[in-house]
C-alpha cells in the first residue's frame, strides 16, 4: 500500500510541475512582443535653415527595436497639421513649412506604441530688413 501511495504523490507532483511551468513562463507576457520605452535622447529636431522660401527641419528618431510610432506635427493653434506612422529603425526625415507668416510655432511629436511622447516646441521668427540708398545726382 505504501508503494502505491508513493507511486501516485509522485504521479502528482509530476502533473503539478508540468501544470504549473507553462503558466510561469507566460507569467510576464509569455511570447508577446516587448514595447520598448521612448527616450529624449532618441529624438532629435534641428533646425536645417530655409530653402525656396520655405523653413526646414530634419527630425530624427534612433528606434532599434524598429517599434511601430507616430510622428505628429501641431501648428500655433495646436491643431495637428501632419500625422504619420512608420516604424524605421534610424528614421530621418525632412520637414518643410512655407516662410510666408513672420512667425510660426511647429510642435513635433514623436509618440511610440506604448503611447509615451517626446515633444519638441519652436519658435521661428522671421524678420525682414529693407536697406534703401539714396544718391544725389
Amino acid at each position: 500500500m505504501k508503494a502505491v501511495a508513493k507511486i501516485i504523490a509522485v504521479a502528482f507532483t509530476a502533473v503539478v510541475v508540468l501544470v504549473a511551468n507553462p503558466l510561469a513562463s507566460h507569467a510576464n507576457g509569455g511570447g508577446s512582443k516587448k514595447v520598448s520605452t521612448l527616450t529624449d535622447a532618441q529624438v532629435s529636431v534641428k533646425y536645417v535653415g530655409t530653402t525656396n522660401n520655405q523653413v526646414v527641419f530634419q527630425v530624427q528618431f534612433d528606434n532599434p527595436t524598429g517599434e511601430k510610432f507616430s510622428l505628429i506635427i501641431k501648428n500655433d493653434a495646436g491643431d495637428v497639421v501632419f500625422h504619420q506612422q512608420y516604424n524605421e529603425k534610424n528614421f530621418a526625415k525632412n520637414v518643410y513649412f512655407d516662410n510666408t507668416d513672420t512667425e510660426i510655432q511647429p510642435t513635433f511629436v514623436v509618440r511610440s506604441a506604448n503611447g509615451s511622447d517626446v515633444v519638441r516646441h519652436f519658435q521661428v521668427v522671421k524678420t525682414v530688413t529693407e536697406n534703401t540708398i539714396v544718391t544725389s545726382l
